[in-house]
């Protein structure tokens, strides 16, 4: 899933490298996070990869992609499955229904002011129903009842009610993705998303890791922030969720190849 778009050949001085496969761990995220730190969350068919869709609802593909590898991803997900996949372009079979696909922007550690925010509190497992309303009325992206278990999670509270959060979820060995950014509406404009972003970050650093997000980019206005941030453009990359067909053609009589008895 490398892309002619990816901005970065290597990594900067500091940054962890790339892996025995000559990848820089963030062209394919989602599978680094799952074959590093995060492994004890990954659900395997053959080559493909997946977190608990109660965790999160992404989907690790390898790099060369054939056509059996769909099939896996649809015996994981099962007839009607929801798909979600990052840093992919190329359409998934022709009987599987596109339901979303966006181009984004990856963004890295460049010159983040990290530091603590005094009035940013840790979130818990108790938390979870109010962060599932914030995101509800938001709509950060994917976020769902145990997304919580990828990282650490911050909040504001005004007047006891919860308004704004950042956490953490994607982990590439050295790296952490920052996610789950939202502000109620009623409270935007007072910066609170920016200093929510600097109090993860700071935490992510204070670990070693280097920080990381990403964004549709159409959100310009979340691109923006975070550029101001200090976040850099790595590589700009694209977003694709789709339905399992609830009855999936085989490889075996699709034009995008037969499955071998070696990929088992």
């Amino acid at each position: 899933m490398s892309s002619p778009d990816a901005l970065a050949d290597g990594a900067r001085p500091g940054e962890p490298g790339h892996g025995e496969s000559g990848a820089h761990p963030l062209d394919n995220p989602v599978r680094s996070s799952l074959t590093g730190p995060h492994a004890h969350f990954a659900e395997r068919r053959g080559r493909i990869l997946r977190y608990p869709p109660d965790v999160t609802p992404w989907v690790a593909l390898p790099d060369d992609v054939e056509g059996p590898d769909w099939d896996d991803v649809a015996a994981l997900a099962g007839p009607g499955g929801s798909v979600t996949i990052a840093a992919f372009r190329e359409p998934p079979p022709a009987d599987w229904q596109v339901v979303f696909h966006a181009e984004g922007v990856q963004l890295v550690d460049g010159t983040v002011a990290a530091a603590p925010d005094p009035e940013a509190v840790l979130l818990g497992p108790d938390d979870v129903p109010e962060m599932l309303e914030l995101v509800e009325r938001t709509r950060p992206g994917p976020f769902t009842k145990r997304t919580i278990e990828l990282g650490t999670y911050l909040g504001i509270r005004r007047s006891g009610e919860l308004v704004a959060m950042a956490g953490e979820r994607l982990n590439p060995t050295g790296w952490t993705e920052i996610s789950g950014v939202c502000t109620d509406e009623s409270v935007r404009g007072q910066g609170l998303a920016g200093r929510l972003v600097l109090a993860v970050a700071h935490g992510i650093r204070e670990r070693g890791d280097i920080p990381f997000l990403h964004a549709a980019a159409s959100n310009t206005n979340a691109v923006r922030l975070y550029e101001s941030l200090g976040f850099e453009l790595r590589r700009r990359t694209a977003f694709l969720s789709a339905l399992v067909p609830l009855h999936p053609v085989p490889a075996v009589l699709r034009e995008d190849g037969p499955r071998t008895a070696a990929r088992r």
